[in-house]
């Protein structure tokens, strides 16, 4: 495993991933009975924006910057607070500072959102990265942390003995058949875990393998199923992160009205050039739904 999330972290595909986690957190924690958050891929757990990798690349100044307000101005009162909970965990990582110089991962996000009463799995296969998560959210008693293949992780996890969870998916994507590896993942998982929330998050480069995985996906009758996917910029260059996605099953029935407020504005800021960012917003039920603009949705709302 080559990947570092140490270059990336914070950058616009973060926001949007731990944006939604932390809504479907927040809703999880509106029933009184506890729920385990497993993060198959959890990576180092804290970040230094400050280091030389995150310096290398600068991608959490397009990311977590733009939304924290570096010269892009406050969000809008409704959409402050959609993000209020992802945002308050990345506020208490910096002292309650909006000047972030450093950046929680996922199982650090996941771990500051749970009550005494709910538990988080950590896995992480890199022995290196997995050292800094344990050192990063290890020593909470609610937290465990684990050094398994993910998929192996999953089929001895699954099902939580609270029978209520969180998974979330986040493969690196460095070989090539990732989102195949993906497909038969969820449909193992769903076979010893049908009634849990599922986040799957995968990148987008060129749009025609994310056809593909949509196209599996509903061959095995995914329940569900909310397509959530954010574009910085058109995929004309197969090469480029041009954008990324979110696999929500199991969603909660509110996170699509939630988002529908939110993409619009993570699409305004986020673009690399203005007016080229677009979003998507589709469930179970819907097909052939075209990409929005961050353009004609503002003005769409403001007719």
């Amino acid at each position: 495993m080559n990947y570092r999330h140490s270059y990336h972290a914070g950058n616009f595909a973060d926001v949007l991933k731990h944006a939604v986690l932390a809504r479907v957190i927040a809703y999880m924690k509106q029933k009184e009975a506890p729920f385990r958050v497993i993060d198959t891929h959890a990576g180092a757990g804290r970040y230094a924006l400050t280091s030389p990798q995150a310096e290398k690349t600068g991608e959490w100044l397009g990311g977590i910057g733009r939304i924290l307000g570096a010269g892009t101005g406050p969000l809008p009162p409704a959409v402050e607070r959609l993000l209020a909970p992802y945002l308050d965990a990345v506020r208490q990582a910096n002292g309650g500072s909006d000047t972030p110089q450093r950046y929680p991962g996922s199982p650090a996000i996941a771990l500051s959102l749970l009550r005494p009463q709910d538990a988080l799995v950590a896995n992480e296969l890199h022995p290196e990265e997995r050292r800094l998560l344990q050192q990063a959210v290890g020593r909470d008693r609610r937290a465990k942390v684990m050094g398994l293949d993910a998929w192996v992780a999953l089929k001895a996890l699954l099902p939580p003995k609270e029978r209520r969870g969180v998974i979330l998916i986040d493969p690196p994507f460095e070989v090539r058949d990732e989102l195949a590896r993906v497909q038969e993942g969820l449909a193992q998982s769903l076979r010893r875990f049908a009634g849990g929330v599922y986040v799957v998050w995968y990148p987008i480069k060129d749009p025609r393998p994310v056809a593909r995985f949509h196209a599996a996906l509903r061959k095995l009758a995914v329940p569900k199923p909310l397509i959530v996917e954010l574009m910085v910029q058109p995929p004309t260059d197969a090469e480029r992160l041009n954008g990324c996605g979110l696999l929500v099953i199991n969603a909660p029935y509110t996170l699509k009205d939630e988002l529908s407020s939110i993409l619009p504005e993570l699409s305004r800021r986020l673009a690399v050039v203005a007016s080229a960012g677009s979003f998507r917003l589709e469930s179970s039920n819907e097909t052939g739904i075209p990409r929005v603009s961050a353009a004609k949705r503002r003005t769409r709302t403001s007719t």
